[in-house]
């Protein structure tokens, strides 16, 4: 049980957050200009736990690293390592997968962003998209 205190009130950690993420932001979706093909390997500063290096090419690792980007890069990492139109692409799925402040100063600052709540992700690149022969499983 938290004790709220008229002579000091306890900040909001949701909005904390929400503004901490929001600081980090580009100018424009148009100023991240990451790779849209080939490999990426994160520095330590933003992938300081667990796996550094993703294809870009493929859905699931993609994924992983945009999620990674988006809650742990700051401003120059978000702008070197995220493409505007992948993002734009994966945002239906991608925003399930953040927490809510991180999804909030996004779709906040970029309409674009929240106009997608409702369309279907944009099939991913790479082998995973290409539909296996009948029993080949």
């Amino acid at each position: 049980m938290a004790v709220r205190s008229s002579c000091f009130p306890v900040p909001d950690a949701f909005e904390l957050l929400r503004e901490q993420y929001a600081k980090r932001l580009p100018a424009h979706l148009q100023d991240l200009t990451g790779p849209s093909h080939g490999s990426v390997d994160l520095p330590l500063h933003v992938a300081w736990s667990g796996r550094r290096s993703y294809d870009v090419e493929q859905a699931r690792s993609r994924m992983s690293l945009y999620r990674t980007v988006l809650a742990e890069g700051q401003c120059q990492d978000l702008v070197a390592f995220l493409n505007r139109d992948l993002l734009l692409g994966q945002w239906p799925v991608l925003r399930t997968l953040i927490s809510r402040p991180l999804r909030d100063a996004w779709e906040e600052s970029f309409p674009e962003l929240a106009a997608t709540r409702g369309v279907p992700a944009a099939r991913p690149l790479g082998p995973e998209s290409v539909p296996l022969p009948a029993g080949s499983v």
